[in-house]
């Protein structure tokens, strides 16, 4: 990881509502970022996740349907992750690279079957908090200016319950533009 390079990532779509104004907004800015698909909403809508893959960002998988990982058998656990992989994979006509577990939660056979996919596991250093009561665009903004060199930042590009594209796109294109005179350069997580 270089030391003014800062990797923003952006989980739980492709939404039909907010995704597109995320790449918006990293398209004005000439940004790209990594997205992390649920693989059900990539078969929903094919055409959004080629389009975050045509702009040259890059399409990671973050399992079929976003169970949270620690709540469902071994089988089933593997199943998310590798269903997740195909789908995101039928779609895009290319393997996803990258893998993240929903909630963040690590489970060992699901880090196993994303290597057997072919898929590094990434996690994140900071996040926005773009989500339930802490989500609101103020308090998104302040943790988005402690960004600094070689930080993970995780955002959400679908609403999916809880989250709050609408808060964060509210200070993303600021953000987005602040990033160049605070000397940092957004690029795509590296493989």
């Amino acid at each position: 990881m270089c030391a003014n390079r800062v990797y923003l990532t952006f989980d739980d779509g492709p939404d039909p509502e907010w995704t597109p104004r995320v790449l918006d907004a990293l398209e004005k800015e000439g940004v790209k970022a990594t997205f992390f698909a649920i693989g059900q909403h990539a078969q929903r809508l094919p055409d959004l996740i080629r389009r975050v893959h045509d702009a040259g960002h890059a399409v990671g998988n973050h399992t079929f349907s976003h169970r949270h990982p620690w709540f469902m058998s071994q089988q089933t656990a593997r199943a998310q992750v590798r269903d997740g992989a195909n789908a995101i994979g039928d779609v895009l006509g290319v393997r996803p690279r990258f893998y993240r577990p929903p909630h963040g939660r690590e489970r060992a056979c699901m880090n196993d079957e994303a290597h057997r996919c072919g898929e590094q596991v990434v996690l994140w250093n900071i996040s926005a908090i773009d989500w339930g009561p802490l989500g609101m665009a103020d308090s998104i903004e302040k943790r988005l200016e402690a960004v600094k060199g070689g930080d993970i930042v995780l955002m959400h590009d679908g609403q999916n319950k809880h989250n709050r594209p609408d808060q964060l796109l509210q200070v993303l294109p600021l953000f987005l533009r602040k990033l160049s005179d605070r000397g940092l350069d957004a690029a795509l997580l590296p493989s």
